[in-house]
């Protein structure tokens, strides 16, 4: 994707089920739940680059001593860097004393990081700030261990701020107005609740005793605990707890938006946020590896049993991100990789048509690196179409044919080039606009010298299109200089028409090109009355507190063809002066549910939004558009 946009974050638990001695003795190192951890997560780097956190719990230290330990960084490379800092900290703590690296008493006592279950969170900010008080996870302290908690996640919701004032409600105080803040600070206050009702059923007169507490301890249900918390949850999510008992607990939004998978195994549990991270950190055949469903929560009990069950009544209908397959998750997962391929081979009559089938004169790429998958498949379709012109040519033909016809039938082919080139991100520390674009616009480079000047035509396709800025900054003016005829770019999504609400970070209106195109031909055709007249619906619909109930940005697009607002993308991205045709040609959804069939969540390319908060999030984008504020709307 030529955009940068902030996305989905990443979220690793892994519980070891036997001593810790166990793993000294069967696999080498009694590190071996750590070192799992470290590959588990640098498998989905992809997922967070701002910010890595790792939290550890330790059940089985004696009083006066800490259970619970969390480290973050912000640096480049998070997680390397987190990393290095632990394992200097061992270095440290053995010092001359390489043997003890061997003993595992002595590091289940010593080091911070050797414990029974630990969590581990790689950060993509897409709300709050960038410092290290927003990178997961969080940790909510008491004196008891049962009421400790700590909290990460891949998420966003769409009422925090209804959230937020429930907490004061409740007399509480939180110290920032964070999502992951504000949900354990949730979570926390019904932790609490369900060990003090404990406490008083135990023991209804008198103080409570140390057993007392044990007890409560071992009657704790997280099941009971999600469900309570859960209730005015609204977006998508996938959040994992540890509790300083040693409890953990993975939980996933009703509508399966984000993603999450699990491996049980008799030494160990692991839930990770993408299935090939499990199954490479673990040498896992990838169809070991389940999905855990929506709506419900994987507990894994500190005595090391799990128990995985629906935290609400009534399932709806699983709507799971189409971002994930077509962007987000890392594409070595063999399903996402077919669905790839399917989405390039799926546009192949509308780029057909674009290039009036001439495929002689054609020359086909792709814009590095995400989109390679599909451009396969579309080089597949297109070989394909390949096979059948030839086919059907010498099933006219009425001799044999001869030499010369035989070679030009076998120079029928595809000319697939590496166009275009992605350097080393630039780094830059001037703060002038014009100047920072003239560098950025450099991050792409071209091949030279592979097309017929003023012959030939290019066809670049690219995983998908959000703003457009890059394509109209860079790649088309560099396309431009090669001199072709013509130049199509390819999105394998869907115009991207709405905002999304439920983890990436695209909250904007006014920054989609497909909007853009939308509002230019309603000023084409003298029809920008519409846009006042939705409006004013929306501030009818607010003070009625119906905001939510439907989607008033459809009527925008609602008389318009894909292959209208396409055209009026490539016109609106053609630079100055380019000296050539600029065709832009996208899928259309049924295109995108033939591809993609089990993951139907496509609200940002459709408008149907899952949950309620999701049509109060593009109406107050809507909003905010109408009267000049640039900022997110959730």
């Amino acid at each position: 994707m030529t955009d940068n946009i902030g996305h989905e974050c990443g979220l690793g638990m892994i519980r070891l089920r036997k001593p810790l001695e166990w793993y000294q003795e069967h696999y080498g190192t009694s590190l071996w739940g750590l070192n799992r951890m470290y590959l588990l997560m640098e498998k989905m780097h992809n997922r967070g680059q701002d910010g890595a956190g790792l939290a550890v719990v330790k059940s089985s230290v004696a009083p006066g001593n800490p259970y619970i330990h969390r480290v973050r960084n912000v640096e480049q490379n998070p997680w390397i860097r987190l990393n290095l800092e632990i394992q200097e900290e061992l270095s440290r703590l053995v010092g001359d004393h390489k043997a003890l690296v061997h003993d595992a008493h002595f590091l289940e006592l010593k080091y911070p990081w050797l414990g029974e279950i630990m969590m581990a969170h790689l950060r993509y900010g897409t709300h709050g700030g960038s410092s290290i008080e927003y990178v997961h996870p969080f940790i909510r302290h008491s004196n008891w261990r049962a009421k400790t908690l700590a909290m990460a996640g891949n998420f966003n919701l769409t009422n925090v701020d209804e959230l937020f004032d429930r907490l004061l409600m409740m007399g509480q105080h939180p110290p920032y107005l964070a999502d992951t803040v504000t949900i354990m600070e949730r979570v926390g206050h019904f932790l609490e609740t369900a060990m003090d009702e404990m406490i008083r059923s135990i023991q209804p007169e008198g103080t409570p005793t140390r057993e007392t507490y044990r007890e409560a301890e071992a009657q704790l249900d997280i099941h009971a605990l999600i469900r309570r918390a859960a209730v005015r949850w609204d977006g998508g999510y996938v959040m994992g707890g540890l509790i300083g008992t040693g409890d953990g607990f993975v939980t996933r939004d009703p509508q399966g938006i984000r993603p999450a998978y699990y491996y049980i195994h008799e030494d160990y549990i692991v839930v990770a946020s993408e299935r090939p991270a499990i199954a490479t950190a673990f040498h896992l055949e990838i169809a070991a590896i389940q999905e855990l469903l929506p709506g419900h929560t994987l507990w894994m009990k500190r005595n090391g049993e799990v128990d995985i069950k629906p935290f609400t009544d009534t399932i709806p209908t699983q709507t799971s991100c189409s971002f994930e397959r077509i962007y987000f998750s890392r594409g070595n997962d063999p399903d996402i990789y077919r669905e790839r391929k399917a989405l390039g081979r799926q546009i192949v009559p509308k780029i057909l048509q674009a290039i009036d089938h001439d495929l002689v004169n054609t020359v086909f790429s792709y814009i590095p690196n995400t989109s390679e998958t599909a451009f396969l498949g579309m080089t597949e379709g297109l070989e394909r179409y390949l096979d059948e012109q030839k086919r059907a040519y010498l099933q006219q033909m009425k001799t044999s044919p001869g030499e010369a016809e035989i070679n030009h039938i076998l120079g029928l082919r595809l000319r697939v080039e590496k166009v275009v080139i992605k350097d080393v991100k630039l780094r830059t520390f001037i703060t002038d606009d014009a100047n920072r674009d003239d560098l950025v616009a450099h991050v792409y480079d071209i091949t030279h010298g592979i097309l017929h000047t003023g012959q030939d035509s290019i066809v670049c396709i690219d995983d998908s299109i959000v703003r457009g800025t890059t394509l109209k900054k860079s790649i088309l003016r560099m396309l431009g200089r090669l001199k072709p005829v013509k130049i199509v770019i390819v999105s394998s999504a869907p115009q991207i028409r709405y905002p999304d609400c439920y983890g990436i970070d695209m909250s904007k209106l006014s920054e989609f090109v497909a909007f853009q195109a939308a509002i230019a031909l309603l000023k084409s055709r003298k029809q920008e009355s519409l846009l006042e007249s939705l409006y004013l619906t929306c501030l009818q619909l607010e003070a009625d507190g119906e905001l939510h109930t439907r989607n008033v940005v459809k009527d925008i697009y609602a008389s318009f063809s894909v292959s209208e607002i396409s055209d009026k993308i490539a016109e609106l991205l053609t630079p100055e002066g380019l000296g050539c045709k600029v065709s832009v040609v996208y899928p259309d959804l049924e295109d995108l549910k033939l591809s993609i069939p089990h993951h139907t969540g496509d609200w940002y390319f459709s408008g149907n939004y899952p949950t309620p908060g999701g049509n109060r999030v593009v109406n107050r984008a809507f909003m905010n558009f109408m009267e000049g504020k640039l900022r997110r709307s959730y």
